[in-house]
């Protein structure tokens, strides 16, 4: 098969650069003019019209000089500045401009007097360069262009590339419809529509492709990049109205991301989820194993809240899943409202309130308390209970608390040896328990009778560990003082009408699960979740994974690494190591990190090998994920 010759012809302004090397001079030129700000916002108007081709180019550029007001002596300064704003995935792929040297040419209808030097650094040299000139007057001001230059006209790229009569396929790359016109007038063989640093749907719609980076470019027509896999073919799905600062990270790093505002049935998500490689959910969505079989691509789940029962982790570590959480992020959200609840409830704030809402006023000190010099019991003395017995302590309240695993005490608070201990002396009991399934009903009839007579409840934990119908009871007949409820055995899918036996009760606080929802919570979510997915994808990192065993791998180092997920049965490792000394491959390192039900290796070694042994290694018996990182 004869393998046909290629040409690259790329565009330069928010194409090799991430901006419009024009609107940079004016930026500088125009400083500490009282008008800048309009000129420049003329000038960027006049720059998107010639672009997208609503005026002829000559006019475009005419117009832009005037509005300029520079000097030759600028041109340097404007230099140094594009050096500092070359597209992101152009310099990180310098090495193909370097080994393709022969076969890549710039055309622009910007300038050579900036141009030029800024390509000379990616092994492009000025005759391979095609642009317009400044004209300047003695002082050196620029007064205009070379209009003979084919360039400084209109559809000029089409005679330039007409004169440059280019041998085999011709590929046009850039981010107008000043560039497509070349494929459209049948000279060039390909447009790609670049995206990375702006999107013109003109340039876009009419595109044989859209290439939201360089990376995209390289992967379709199977050249060297820096990277395995482009960024932009992994499809993220976030559900239940995350944080956008989830949607901004995620599609910062170059990921392409969907975000939809509800959570989606089984069903729904079943249909939905095929093709994604990473799903981002809240507490709704259920990550059933019909769900997990129906992924066809799916690598990690995010969780942007700390439980994870809606998630079958084992169904997914079976499928080489990973699944993240967020253990800390909202920790102080829940703490601060059960710092609130606590003072709420014995002060009985509520009650007086609601009768001043009313129409009553019952100035009272009856049923009032202070917290200080209180007893607050905490049931799980994890993140948010530790928070919590900090500050309840700095408020003066004596702090108790239970945990099923040995915990060490802060400040001066006491360990209880039993459930029963803690509730017998506890003033107020709070619960922050994880959501094992043992946890059911873990605060039931018996245990409510074991509290103290006119204790106050908090549940700010999950909703199935109290028995509501005994909840009720207990503060029906008087047992319990007030309590402080966040969340419920069944909750609503979507906002809406909600019934639970625990409305009408005075002193109950009833409030819609939203212990972890606060502004900055949720902020701090969008930023922990979307790293950890970010590192795994990018570098294999496992660190904080709950299914799936961690490990902390260092940075690559000019090498390729392999990721080979694998049922941990015996010999497995044998066979790993086996193939690849049959392809000689050169390892750099290894790591291993497994559990009782799944292994995971890394492998790094120089990037010549014989890639056959890819094939080798996914057909290795009990693998269930493979893949390759550079």
């Amino acid at each position: 098969m004869v393998e046909v010759s290629r040409k690259y012809v790329f565009d330069f302004d928010s194409t090799l650069t991430r901006v419009e090397a024009l609107d940079v001079l004016a930026e500088m030129t125009l400083e500490g003019r009282s008008n800048k700000d309009e000129v420049i916002k003329e000038i960027q108007k006049i720059t998107n019209l010639g672009i997208d081709g609503d005026i002829s180019f000559t006019e475009s550029l005419e117009r832009r000089i005037k509005l300029l007001n520079a000097k030759k002596e600028d041109l340097d300064g404007l230099v140094d500045n594009l050096r500092n704003k070359i597209s992101k995935s152009i310099a990180a792929n310098k090495d193909f401009f370097e080994k393709y040297a022969d076969d890549i040419y710039v055309i622009s209808c910007g300038f050579k007097e900036f141009i030029d030097p800024i390509v000379k650094e990616y092994n492009i040299p000025s005759d391979r360069v095609y642009a317009n000139t400044f004209k300047f007057d003695e002082e050196g001001n620029i007064i205009g262009f070379d209009e003979k230059n084919v360039l400084s006209q209109h559809n000029g790229k089409i005679d330039c590339l007409k004169q440059m009569n280019l041998d085999g396929e011709v590929q046009v790359i850039g981010d107008g419809y000043s560039d497509y016109v070349m494929r459209e007038a049948g000279i060039a063989h390909k447009f790609f529509a670049y995206t990375e640093n702006v999107h013109r749907e003109k340039a876009a719609s009419n595109a044989d492709y859209v290439t939201p980076s360089l990376d995209e470019f390289l992967f379709v027509n199977k050249l060297p990049r820096n990277i395995s896999y482009p960024k932009n073919r992994i499809k993220v799905l976030l559900l239940e109205n995350v944080h956008t600062a989830a949607f901004d990270n995620l599609s910062e790093d170059g990921f392409s991301v969907e975000l939809i505002k509800n959570s989606l049935s089984e069903e729904e998500l079943i249909e939905k989820i095929k093709g994604v490689h990473v799903l981002g959910i809240r507490s709704k969505t259920q990550v059933t194993e019909t769900v997990l079989a129906a992924a066809d691509k799916l690598l990690v789940v995010g969780a942007f809240c700390i439980g994870t029962t809606q998630i079958d982790l084992e169904s997914a570590k079976k499928k080489g899943v990973v699944v993240f959480n967020a253990p800390y992020s909202n920790t102080r959200s829940v703490v601060e409202l059960a710092i609130g609840e606590i003072i709420m409830l014995m002060r009985s704030v509520f009650d007086r309130s609601r009768e001043i809402h009313s129409g009553q006023w019952q100035k009272t000190a009856a049923g009032s308390r202070e917290v200080r010099g209180k007893n607050l019991g905490i049931v799980g003395y994890g993140n948010i209970g530790k928070q919590l017995s900090v500050l309840a302590e700095a408020m003066g309240m004596r702090v108790y608390y239970y945990d099923v695993d040995d915990k060490l005490a802060l400040g001066n608070a006491v360990k209880c040896s039993t459930l029963e201990d803690l509730l017998n002396v506890s003033d107020v009991v709070t619960l922050h328990i994880d959501d094992n399934k043992a946890n059911k009903n873990f605060i039931g009839e018996r245990e409510i009778k074991q509290m103290k007579k006119g204790a106050m409840l908090i549940n700010l934990s999950r909703g199935f560990v109290v028995d509501i119908d005994a909840l009720a009871e207990g503060l029906k007949d008087g047992h319990i003082g007030g309590a402080a409820v966040d969340v419920y055995p069944d909750e609503p899918a979507s906002n809406g009408d909600f019934q639970t036996k625990l409305q009408g009760f005075a002193n109950v606080i009833l409030t819609p699960h939203v212990g972890g929802s606060t502004e900055e919570a949720q902020r701090d979510i969008a930023d922990f979740v979307p790293n950890k997915i970010m590192d795994y994808i990018n570098s294999g990192n496992t660190v904080d994974a709950v299914n799936f065993p961690n490990i902390r791998l260092p940075k690559q180092n000019k090498s390729h690494r392999f990721l080979h997920i694998h049922k941990n049965v015996p010999g497995i490792m044998a066979k790993i190591n086996k193939v690849l000394a049959e392809y000689e491959l050169n390892i750099n390192s290894q790591y291993l990190s497994t559990d009782n039900e799944v292994g995971y290796v890394i492998t790094d070694l120089d990037k010549e090998y014989n890639k056959e042994v890819l094939k080798a290694l996914k057909k290795v018996e009990n693998t269930i994920k493979f893949r390759v990182l550079y």
